[in-house]
């Protein structure tokens, strides 16, 4: 059978897809001069734009939902859907991604990493990113998420002849290959229940509104329990939740900071993309198993991030452990079960991005100038960079949820709202014991960046492209805080059944 593809669909996954393969083959023709190094980046961050126009241009198309790779064509289920979730997730990434390019050209600047294998891995990884929160089957899923994974390791690596870098690059593919195992193994067992990949037809068998192919009725319970179990464990890898989360601190410290920039916010956001779509989508009848999971997992994700971001004097490290910390707010409203909670976890994913990326080109700027990138590194950095000390500072006070950063204090409102409404008042009071928690070591670090500096503070370096990343992010958290509602109104599921 012929399937007919619609081109314009999946546009912005292909247009990521080209552009690799251009740098791959400008790299391997053009000579290494530091103009070459300066225009891969620019071909790399002209194909993110461009696949991010596609993207708004699929957003104001409105209308039905878009699809293809359908099996028989033109008719349901279909492998690849751009709804509203797709769009709000492929556009957080590109648009994070402009980020990530942006202080990878400050990066490379340096040396010692191959441009063109830098850049194609970062595109291979986009190209993951955006496909992910499209695929309708648990085979598509799979491999996108898989695509999102497998060239960060070689990205955590490049830096050659770095010993932390190595180890990281090590401890995530070993933490990543369990985990796919893991969810591979609970994927199985949900396609052997079902008879079917795709997640509306999961949806209707485990709803009871279609038979099961021929497994004992006695036995699909245990079985779907099992599977709903791995899959979730195998998710809880990928967005660092607990009980598996220590692999991030050692990560995201070894690994570049673009690359911990793109843990942090597109690796994130394509494993809760894919989390979401099987949870609310493919397993919606069996909300009544894993949402009490969820609860948990968001208890003791917050908890942990928390109590081990109070210990750190790393920069970075810091960041790893807040980053695995907020991962806790984003599950917690998957505690409620329904899609419109679903929406709320993504109204927040989407304003902590914007927060976190701040963050991650502030800390790029500062790692310029000092080799350790300590905390007290940052003291009198308002007075020696404003532009910087204010941005750092502003995106601090957004990620603890304090006024005037009106988007953080938005976006835990939208999961206080949901966990309420369902009656969680337990997973609300540990999220409000956590909220105070994190306030501690947001404002310990903002008030050093006012802090007069104690000896010869090492000046933070200038790149004009970090510059950049640093004002986009900046830009973003500042929209977000003039209206934040208008980010849950734009990602409330809508097509996802």
């Amino acid at each position: 059978m012929i399937q007919q593809i619609d081109y314009f669909v999946i546009a912005p996954s292909l247009v990521l897809a080209l552009v690799a393969g251009l740098v791959l083959l400008l790299d391997a023709f053009l000579p290494a001069r530091p103009r070459t190094q300066t225009g891969l980046g620019l071909v790399t961050l002209a194909g993110v734009l461009l696949s991010l126009g596609f993207v708004v241009a699929q957003a104001v198309r409105g209308g039905p939902a878009l699809s293809t790779f359908c099996v028989p064509p033109g008719t349901s289920p279909c492998s690849y859907v751009v709804d509203r979730f797709t769009l709000a997730f492929a556009g957080l990434v590109l648009v994070a991604a402009v980020v990530v390019v942006l202080l990878s050209m400050t990066e490379l600047a340096g040396g010692g990493i191959p441009v063109g294998e830098w850049h194609f891995l970062l595109l291979c990884t986009l190209v993951g990113a955006v496909t992910l929160p499209a695929s309708r089957d648990l085979v598509m899923l799979v491999v996108a998420l898989e695509l999102v994974s497998l060239p960060v390791f070689a990205l955590t690596a490049l830096k050659r002849y770095d010993g932390r870098a190595s180890e990281a690059a090590v401890k995530l593919f070993v933490v990543s290959v369990v985990s796919t195992a893991i969810m591979l193994f609970g994927v199985s067992l949900l396609y052997g229940v079902t008879g079917s990949v795709y997640l509306s037809r999961l949806s209707a068998v485990l709803a009871g509104q279609a038979p099961p192919p021929g497994l004992p009725a006695d036995a699909l319970p245990a079985v779907v329990t099992v599977g709903v179990v791995l899959v979730v464990a195998g998710f809880a890898f990928k967005i660092a939740a607990v009980p598996f989360h220590s692999w991030a601190a050692d990560v995201y410290q070894g690994a570049p900071v673009p690359v911990a920039a793109l843990l942090s916010v597109i690796s994130k956001a394509a494993g809760f993309a894919g989390l979401i779509l099987v949870l609310v989508t493919g397993l919606s009848g069996q909300a009544g198993t894993w949402a009490p999971i969820m609860g948990i997992l968001a208890a003791l994700t917050m908890t942990a991030g928390n109590l081990l971001a109070l210990r750190q004097r790393s920069a970075v490290r810091l960041l790893a452990w807040s980053s695995v910390a907020q991962s806790g707010y984003i599950l917690a409203p998957l505690a409620v079960g329904t899609a419109e909670a679903a929406g709320a976890s993504t109204a927040y994913l989407i304003i902590y991005a914007a927060m976190n990326l701040g963050a991650f080109a502030v800390v790029m700027l500062v790692s310029r100038g000092s080799a350790r990138n300590e905390l007290d590194d940052y003291r009198g950095l308002a007075f020696r960079r404003p532009a910087a000390g204010i941005a750092l500072a502003f995106c601090l006070i957004c990620l603890a949820g304090l006024p005037p950063g009106l988007a953080g204090l938005f976006a835990k409102v939208f999961v206080f709202r949901e966990i309420v409404a369902a009656g969680s008042g337990w997973l609300a009071l540990v999220m409000a014991v956590n909220t105070v928690i994190g306030l501690y070591y947001y404002a310990l670090w903002t008030a050093r960046l006012f802090a007069p500096a104690t000896g010869a503070a090492a000046p933070a370096g200038r790149h004009v492209a970090t510059s950049l990343a640093v004002g986009l992010a900046l830009a973003a958290a500042v929209l977000f805080s003039v209206a934040p509602q208008l980010v849950l109104d734009m990602t409330l599921l809508s097509a996802t059944g």
